[in-house]
C-alpha cells in the first residue's frame, strides 16, 4: 500500500482496527492469568503448602500486578505500545477504525486518532482530525488530504459569488467546515494533575516511596511524597495559566451582515462559512472591529492593522479584486480565469484577527451592501485561517526540551551497572542464609536497583531551571519552554535579524544625492541634507506625493520611509491631498496609485497639482520611486553619474531610492489618468535624484556583539535587506571583520554556472565551486555573504549544507529561507541562537535551539514642533515594499551587492561619522553596565508612578495601626513585592502580534542585550545541571554501597536519621540552584554534556576517596565494638538486617561518615568562576554548607550533651572522634584535589573563533554535519 496521506503537516499514517476489549492484550490475557493464579494460590492454602510456596506466591502476585500496571502505563506513554496492545493493523480502509499519525521531524509527537465516517450527499466520507486540522479521504487519488477551503477558485468565480441560496447548502457547508471558532479547552486542575502523575518519572518516584514505606521509613516516605505532590501541583498551576493565556488571545467574533438566500441578515461571526458573501464595515467611534475570518475583498477598499499576525504596526492597504486591465503583476488586473494565490494576492485578502482601521465601500458594487461596507467573500474559517495556524503553532510546539532526555537515561544506565553488582552481591549472600526473610531480601534488592534513579532528580533539575526562569524574569526576559535555558549555555552560533533587531525601525532621510538643479556648490554626487531649502520643487513633489500613507483616526500612518520623506519636505498630508509649505503653496491630489509589488520593485502615483500662484494652471504628473537599477530602465535619459552615485551610498549601508517624474502634457481628464496603463505612465521619466535613507544602529548592538565575538561565538546576520546594506551594518556590529565576497546569481540562469563570488568594487571575482575543500579555502580568506537567490541555487544543487555554516551574512532572504539557514546550522552540529523581532522570523525562532523575540516597550508619543501630520510612528513592515523604502528596500543590483574591502569603506558622507559610531558604542556600554535588561527608561514626561505592592501595602497598614515593624517583617514585605512584580511581568507578556507567540524566549527590550543575559543564565544553569548530575551520582553510588555491604553488615538508618539527611539534601539542592551568573561572558565554555572525561574522572575519583573513608571508619568501628565474655556478646551488639532498627557504634559511625560525604560532595562539586558566583558569594548555599559542617562536628562531639540521642546515635570514643574529624578533612582535601585536577586536565572544548567551521581541524566535523543533513 502506497502513501495514504498527502499533506505537508504529516509524514505518514497507518490504519488500525480497534480490538474488542476482551481481545486486547491488557484485558483478556490478564483475566485468564489472574484466574489461574488465584486457583493456584487457593490450592496451596487447601493442601497446606503455604509455608513452602507462600513467599513465592506473594512475590508472584506483586510481580503480576506491577506487570499489569506497567503495561497499562506503557499504553499511555507510547503510541507504538498502545497500537500493539489494543489494535491490529488494518489491511483495508473499510476495516480501519483508527489512524496512527506520524508528523514530520521537529513537528511534534505521534498520536492515534479515530477514523470518522459520515454519510454525506453522494456517499460516505472518511476522515480524521489531528491537531485541530481535518483530513478527508479522496477516492480519486486514494489518499487523505487536508480539508480544502474556498481558496483556489478563479477570479471570475469570486466576482460572481452570491453566497448560499438555501438553508440546505448552509447546513452542508457547516457539516463540512464546522463553526468559525478556536476551541482551546482548559482541562480541570485534577485532570491535569492526573496527567502529570502518570508521567514515567512520577510513577517511578511513587514506586520508590512505596518501597521505603514497606521498609518502615514512614517519616522519610511521607516527607518525600509530600514534596513530589506539591511540586507537581505547581507545574499543573503553571500549565493552566499558560492555557488561559492562549485562550485570552482569542478575539470575540463580531456579527456581520451576510448575504444568504438573496437577502442580507446580521449573523454572528462564529457562524460564518467559507463561501459566504459579507459586508465589512467599520462603525464610527468605538474600538476597531476585528476581522472574524479570512476574507477576499470584492468591492471597496480597507485599511487594516495586521499586527496580530506580523507583530508590526504599519497599516496595510487592501484593494478589491477588480476587472482585468492587462497588468500582469497586479492580481486585480489578471485574467478572470487565473486562480487565487493568497501568498501572491495578499493585498486583496483581509486576514482573520486583524483590525479594521478604515473601510471605504463601493457604490458600484455588484451586490449593494446595507451598511455601505466593503463587499467580501469568506475564504477560510476557524483553525484554517492564518491566525488559526499561528494558534496551532502555540498549542503544538514543534519541539519540547525536557529534563528527561537521553543523557539522563544513559547516566542512569551507567549507575545501574553498579546497582546490579550491589544487588547481586546482596542476593547471593542473602540466599545463603536460610533464616533470612525472602520477601525483605527481594525488597532490599529492588531498593538497591531503584536507588540509582534518585526520586528527586527531575524535581531538582526543574528547580534549577525555575530559579533561572525567575532570574530572567527580573531582567524582563520571559520564557515559555524553561528547559531550553540550559541549551543557551551550549550556544556556539548567534544569528540576528537586522532591521528592528540590530538597527532601529525608524528611518531618517539623510538627504538627496545627484539631484539636478540643486543649490550651487553641490557636486553631482554630493548629498544635499537641507531637503526643504536646497532642492528643486520636482524632488519635493516626488518625495511628498509618491506614497501610500493613509489617514485614520489616530493620525497619518504608513511606511516609516514614506513618513520620513514627508516629514523632511515639510508637506502636509490629508488623505489623498498633499500641500506644500511656504508662500508659493501648491496642492497635489493623488488620483491613482500603482502600488508596489515585489516583482516590479517600484511604485508610482498620478497626481493633479494646483498652484496658489496667480495665473498658474493645474498640471498633471506621474511620480515614481523604486530600486535604482529598476528605475534606470524607465528613464528617458540616464545621467552619467547614475550608477556611480547610488552604488556609493549603497556601499555605505544606506537605503537608496531613485526618484523620477514626468509631466503629462496635453488635455487630459482625471478619468483618463486613472485608467492609464502602468507601462505608459512610467515610460520616459525624468531623473530627480537619489533619496538616501538611513536606519540608525541601536547603541547597544555593537557592544553586545563585540562581547559575543570576544567570548568566541560565531555571529551571523540573516535579513531581507539588500546585500550592500546588510554587509555594511554587519561590519559595524563586528559580524564582518575581513574582506567580503558576495555570492550572486544571474537573473537569467538557474544552474550552478550562474553563480559567482564578487568583491564590492567588482575588481575581484572568484569562481563558484560546490566542492567542500574549495569552500573551506574561500572561507579562510574572506567573509562570505549569500543572497536569497543564490541560496535557492545552492539548495537546488545540494551545496547549501556546505556553504551555509561558512557564511556570515544572508541578505535578501525570505522567512522560509531564514528557517532553512537556521535548521542547516543545526544539522551541521552547531547550537544556534536566533534573535528577531517580527512574526516573519517565527520559523527561524522556532527552528533554533534558542529563539529570542525582541518586544520593544511601548513609547510615549512625543510632540514635535511643526509636525507634518505624519501620525504616530509605526514599526517597519518586514519584507514590505522595497520600492517604497520598506525593509526589503532594493539598492544595488545583485552583481554589486557587497561591501568594500577590509581596507576601508572609502570616503563619503555616511562613512565620515566615526564620532557618531564611537558615541553609539559608548552609550551601549553604559546601557549594558546599568544592567537595564528591561529596555527603556522613562518617557519624556518622567517615570510613571510606581505600583504599590502587597508587601508595601501591608507595612503601611501596620504603621497606620501603630504596630511595630521588625526587620523580618520588612524582608517578608519585600519578598511579597518581588513576587507580585514577577507576576505582573508575566501578565500580558505574550499577546497577539508578538513574535513571542511562537518563540521560546521573549525579551521586553528593543536591544539585543537580553541575548547576553540569556547566554549567561544558560551557562549558569548548564553548570548547575551538570554538577547536580555529579552530586546525585555520587550520592546514589554511596546509597548502593550502603544498601548492600552495610546492609548485610547489619547497618541501617533510623527514620529520623533518614529524614534529617533528606531535609538537608533538599535544602542544599535548592540553594545550589540559586547561583547567579557573573556579569562577564567568559571565553571559557562549560562542559556541555554529562558524558565527558572530566565528569567521569571527577566522579569515580571522588567516589573512591569517599568509599575508602567510609570503609576505613567502618573497620575501625568494628574494632571498637564492645565485646563480652564470649562471641555471643558481640553478636548481640550487631544489628540484624531484617530486624528493627537499634542504634550501635557501627551504625553511628557509618551514618556520620555518610553525613560528611554528603556535605563534601556538595562543597567539592560546586562550580563558581567563570560561570557562577563563587561559593562564598552564594550566601544561602554557603550557609547551608557551614550549617551541615557544624552539625557534623556537634554530632561527633555530642555537643551539647545528649544531642546524639535526638538522632538515635550512641556515644563515640575520643580517638574515634579525632579520626572522624581528621578523616573528613583529609577526604575533603583529596576530593577537592581530584575535582581541580579533572577540570584542569579535561577543560571544555573551545570552538574556533569563526564558529568551528573555517579551521582545518574542524573540516571533518563540517563534513559529518553535512552527511547528517543529507
Amino acid at each position: 500500500m502506497g502513501s495514504l496521506v498527502k499533506a505537508k503537516e504529516i509524514d505518514s499514517i497507518k490504519l488500525y482496527t480497534l480490538l474488542e476489549r476482551w481481545h486486547q492484550l491488557d484485558a483478556g490475557p490478564f483475566v485468564l492469568i489472574y484466574t489461574l493464579w488465584i486457583v493456584a494460590a487457593l490450592r496451596t492454602v487447601v493442601t497446606g503448602q503455604w509455608q513452602t510456596y507462600g513467599t513465592a506466591i506473594k512475590l508472584g502476585t506483586y510481580g503480576l500486578v506491577v506487570s499489569h500496571i506497567l503495561l497499562e502505563l506503557f499504553t499511555y506513554w507510547s503510541v507504538r505500545v498502545r497500537c500493539a496492545v489494543r489494535f491490529k493493523a488494518a489491511r483495508r480502509l473499510e476495516d480501519a477504525t483508527h489512524v496512527r499519525v506520524v508528523p514530520h521531524a521537529f513537528s511534534g509527537t505521534k498520536d492515534v486518532v479515530p477514523l470518522k465516517v459520515k454519510q454525506v450527499e453522494g456517499g460516505v466520507q472518511l476522515g480524521f482530525e489531528f491537531r485541530k486540522l481535518r483530513f478527508l479521504y479522496s477516492s480519486e487519488e486514494g489518499t487523505f488530504q487536508k480539508l480544502k477551503y474556498y481558496t483556489k477558485e478563479s477570479f471570475a468565480t469570486y466576482r460572481g459569488s452570491s453566497g448560499y441560496g438555501s438553508e440546505a447548502k448552509v447546513g452542508a457547508a457547516l457539516e463540512r467546515w464546522g463553526p468559525n471558532r478556536f476551541e482551546v479547552p482548559v482541562p480541570a486542575f485534577l485532570e491535569l494533575l492526573r496527567e502529570q502523575m502518570l508521567a514515567p518519572f512520577f510513577v517511578f518516584q511513587v514506586f520508590c516511596v512505596g518501597l521505603w514505606a514497606l521498609d518502615e521509613y514512614w517519616y522519610y516516605s511521607l516527607f518525600t511524597l509530600a514534596m513530589l505532590v506539591m511540586f507537581e501541583c505547581t507545574v499543573v498551576g503553571q500549565r493552566q495559566r499558560n492555557l488561559h493565556d492562549v485562550r485570552a488571545l482569542q478575539q470575540p467574533k463580531q456579527a456581520l451582515q451576510v448575504y444568504r438566500g438573496g437577502k442580507w441578515a446580521k449573523i454572528a461571526g462564529d457562524q460564518l462559512l467559507p463561501g459566504d458573501v459579507v459586508s465589512v464595515a467599520r462603525a464610527d467611534g468605538g474600538e476597531d472591529p476585528v476581522v472574524p475570518a479570512d476574507l477576499l475583498l470584492l468591492a471597496g477598499s480597507c485599511i487594516v492593522d495586521e499586527a496580530v499576525l506580523t507583530g508590526e504596526s504599519t497599516p496595510q492597504w487592501k484593494n478589491p479584486v477588480g476587472e482585468a486591465t492587462g497588468d500582469e503583476v497586479d492580481a486585480s488586473e489578471l485574467a478572470p480565469s487565473c486562480r487565487l494565490s493568497i501568498k501572491r494576492d495578499k493585498q486583496h485578502v483581509l486576514f482573520g484577527g486583524t483590525k479594521l482601521l478604515q473601510t471605504m465601500g463601493d457604490k458600484a458594487a455588484r451586490i449593494k451592501t446595507p451598511d455601505s461596507g466593503c463587499l467580501a467573500v469568506v475564504l477560510r474559517t476557524g483553525f484554517g485561517t492564518a491566525q488559526g495556524r499561528l494558534m496551532r503553532t502555540i498549542l503544538y510546539s514543534t519541539e519540547r526540551v525536557t529534563a528527561n532526555n537521553w543523557e539522563t537515561g544513559f547516566f542512569i544506565a551507567f549507575l545501574l551497572i553498579w546497582a546490579i553488582a550491589a544487588s547481586g552481591y546482596v542476593l547471593y549472600h542473602g540466599l545463603q542464609d536460610p533464616d533470612r526473610d525472602r520477601f525483605k531480601l527481594i525488597l532490599n534488592c529492588i531498593m538497591i536497583l531503584t536507588s540509582v534513579i534518585p526520586p528527586e532528580l527531575p524535581m531538582e533539575l526543574t528547580i534549577a531551571v525555575n530559579a533561572s526562569l525567575l532570574s530572567l524574569a527580573r531582567k524582563k526576559v520571559f520564557c515559555t519552554e524553561p528547559f531550553r535555558i540550559p541549551l543557551a549555555g551550549k550556544v556556539t552560533t548567534c544569528c540576528f535579524d537586522k532591521t528592528g533587531t540590530l538597527t532601529s525601525d525608524h528611518m531618517v532621510l539623510e538627504g538627496v544625492a545627484g539631484a539636478e538643479g540643486a543649490e550651487a556648490g553641490h557636486a553631482e554626487h554630493a548629498l544635499v541634507t537641507d531637503v526643504r531649502g536646497g532642492l528643486p520643487g520636482d524632488v519635493h513633489r516626488v518625495l511628498a506625493c509618491c506614497q501610500s500613507l493613509v489617514q485614520v483616526e489616530r493620525g497619518l500612518v504608513g511606511d516609516p520611509v514614506e513618513r520620513a520623506a514627508v516629514e523632511a519636505t515639510g508637506w502636509v498630508c490629508k488623505q489623498d491631498s498633499v500641500s506644500s509649505p511656504g508662500p508659493h503653496k501648491e496642492v497635489a491630489h493623488i488620483l491613482h496609485r500603482f502600488h508596489f509589488s515585489s516583482l516590479l520593485k517600484r511604485m508610482s502615483t498620478v497626481v493633479r497639482v494646483e498652484s496658489a500662484d496667480a495665473g498658474a494652471k493645474e498640471s498633471w504628473w506621474v511620480l515614481t520611486k523604486g530600486a535604482p537599477e529598476v528605475v534606470q530602465g524607465l528613464l528617458a535619459t540616464v545621467p552619467s553619474h547614475y550608477e556611480r552615485c547610488y552604488k556609493r551610498y549603497a556601499a555605505e549601508g544606506a537605503r537608496v531610492l531613485a526618484l523620477a517624474y514626468k509631466r503629462v502634457e496635453g488635455e487630459v481628464t482625471p478619468s483618463v489618468l486613472r485608467h492609464m496603463p502602468r507601462d505608459q505612465a512610467e515610460h520616459g521619466l525624468m531623473f530627480a535624484g537619489f533619496a538616501v535613507f538611513r536606519s540608525p544602529l541601536k547603541p547597544e548592538s555593537a557592544p553586545a556583539l563585540l562581547m559575543l565575538r570576544a567570548s568566541q561565538h560565531q555571529l551571523v546576520m540573516i535579513t531581507g535587506d539588500a546585500p550592500l546594506t546588510a554587509c555594511y551594518a554587519a561590519r559595524q556590529v563586528h559580524i564582518v571583520t575581513r574582506a567580503v565576497l558576495v555570492l550572486t546569481r544571474s537573473a537569467t540562469a538557474s544552474n550552478g554556472s550562474s553563480l559567482a563570488w564578487l568583491s564590492p568594487d567588482e575588481q575581484t571575482s572568484e569562481p563558484f565551486s560546490s566542492s567542500p575543500a574549495d569552500a573551506w579555502a574561500l572561507a579562510e580568506a574572506y567573509d562570505l555573504c549569500v543572497t536569497g537567490d543564490a541560496l535557492a541555487a545552492l539548495q537546488d544543487m545540494g551545496a547549501a549544507p556546505t556553504y551555509i555554516p561558512l557564511t556570515q551574512v544572508f541578505a535578501r532572504v525570505n522567512p522560509e529561507q531564514k528557517e532553512v539557514v537556521v535548521k542547516t546550522l543545526r544539522a551541521a552540529g552547531l547550537t544556534v541562537l536566533m534573535c528577531g523581532d517580527g512574526t516573519n522570523d517565527v520559523g527561524a525562532l522556532k527552528g533554533a535551539h534558542v529563539g529570542v523575540a525582541l518586544l520593544a516597550p511601548p513609547e510615549k508619543p512625543k510632540a514635535r514642533p511643526g509636525a507634518t501630520g505624519a501620525g504616530s510612528s509605526g514599526k517597519s513592515s518586514k519584507g514590505s515594499r522595497p520600492g517604497s523604502g520598506g525593509r526589503s528596500s532594493s539598492t544595488a543590483p545583485a552583481a554589486a551587492a557587497a561591501l568594500p574591502p577590509a581596507a576601508g569603506l572609502g570616503p563619503g558622507p555616511l562613512a565620515q561619522r566615526p564620532h557618531q559610531q564611537q558615541q553609539q558604542q559608548q552609550d551601549g556600554h553604559q546601557a549594558w553596565q546599568r544592567g537595564s535588561g528591561g529596555g527603556g527608561g522613562a518617557g519624556p514626561d518622567g517615570p510613571a508612578p510606581a505600583k504599590v505592592g502587597p508587601g508595601t501595602k501591608m507595612l503601611e497598614d501596620m504603621r497606620r495601626a501603630g504596630k511595630p515593624i521588625t526587620p523580618w517583617m520588612a524582608r517578608m514585605a519585600k519578598s511579597m513585592d518581588d513576587m507580585a512584580a514577577a507576576n505582573d511581568q508575566e501578565v500580558g507578556m505574550v499577546k497577539p502580534g508578538d513574535a513571542s507567540m511562537a518563540s521560546p524566549f521573549t525579551a521586553k527590550d528593543a536591544s539585543v542585550m537580553p541575548c547576553l543575559d540569556i547566554l549567561k543564565q544558560g551557562r549558569c544553569t548548564l553548570v548547575t545541571t551538570v554538577q547536580m548530575f555529579k552530586i546525585l551520582g555520587l550520592l546514589c553510588l554511596s546509597s548502593a554501597y550502603g544498601l548492600s555491604v552495610l546492609y548485610l553488615d547489619g547497618i541501617k538508618l533510623g527514620d529520623m536519621q533518614a529524614t534529617l539527611q533528606g531535609v538537608l539534601t533538599a535544602g542544599m539542592f535548592f540553594f545550589i540552584s540559586h547561583a547567579q551568573p557573573l556579569p562577564e561572558l567568559s571565553r571559557e565554555r562549560p562542559h556541555p554534556r554529562v558524558f565527558s572525561r572530566y565528569v567521569f574522572t571527577s566522579l569515580l575519583g571522588q567516589f573512591g576517596v569517599y568509599i575508602a573513608f567510609l570503609m576505613a571508619m567502618q573497620h575501625m568501628a568494628h574494632a571498637l565494638m564492645p565485646k563480652g565474655a564470649g562471641v555471643e556478646a558481640e553478636v548481640e551488639e550487631r544489628q540484624e538486617p531484617d530486624g528493627e532498627f537499634k542504634p550501635n557504634l557501627v551504625n553511628t559511625i557509618c551514618y556520620l561518615v555518610n553525613f560528611a560525604i554528603q556535605t563534601m560532595t556538595f562543597t567539592v562539586n560546586y562550580i563558581g568562576r567563570p560561570f557562577n558566583t563563587p561559593l562564598r558569594e552564594n550566601k544561602f548555599f554557603f550557609r547551608s554548607i557551614r550549617f551541615s559542617a557544624i552539625i557534623y562536628v556537634l554530632l561527633v562531639l555530642d555537643l551539647p550533651p545528649g544531642f546524639q540521642a535526638w538522632f538515635s546515635l550512641v556515644g563515640i570514643p575520643y580517638d574515634m572522634q579525632v579520626y572522624l574529624i581528621g578523616g573528613a578533612g583529609l577526604a575533603f582535601l583529596l576530593g577537592m584535589g581530584i575535582e581541580r585536577f579533572a577540570r584542569a586536565a579535561f577543560p571544555a572544548a573551545l570552538p574556533p573563533a569563526r564558529g568551528g567551521l573555517t579551521k582545518s581541524s574542524s573540516r571533518p566535523a563540517l563534513a559529518a554535519g553535512k552527511r547528517k543533513a543529507e
